[in-house]
């Protein structure tokens, strides 16, 4: 499976970490950036790069990180097809995938280290959506929304 890394200053140091940490686990990893650790950079510039290439399909899934995922959430969902979301515990990683089909974790640099962040990322790119029929119906009453 090919995973989508972003992160603006406030998450590059986390994405560095989770980028080795899922390629040794099996994953192919490719980063949207920053490629360069930069404290002036922008949050958006590098959602928007993981939820563009999400929405295009060329990649299943992407992790997104800023200082406290939140902003990355907010604009990575500004994407048509993009389901992002911050997750902080490892119940919501997973279930967001099971039940509602997400697409792009969104984590808080300054909120998590970087073990924590290891089982987000590992449970939500483990994760695959139920495909039952409850949330078929919910995620289409979602998607009729873009």
């Amino acid at each position: 499976m090919k995973i989508l890394l972003g992160a603006d200053h406030g998450g590059f140091e986390l994405k560095e970490q989770l980028k080795s940490i899922l390629k040794s686990e099996g994953y192919e990893i490719e980063d949207a950036g920053n490629l360069i650790y930069d404290a002036k950079d922008d949050y958006p510039d590098f959602a928007i790069a993981v939820a563009k290439k999400i929405a295009n399909n060329e990649a299943e899934k992407g992790i997104i990180i800023c200082g406290s995922g939140v902003g990355a959430s907010i604009a990575a969902n500004k994407i048509k097809g993009v389901r992002a979301c911050v997750c902080h515990d490892t119940y919501s990683a997973k279930q967001g995938v099971t039940h509602d089909n997400m697409n792009v974790l969104c984590l808080g640099g300054r909120i998590v280290g970087v073990e924590v962040a290891k089982e987000l990322a590992l449970g939500f790119a483990g994760s695959v959506f139920s495909n039952e029929e409850r949330h078929k119906r919910r995620l289409a009453k979602v998607l009729a929304l873009e």
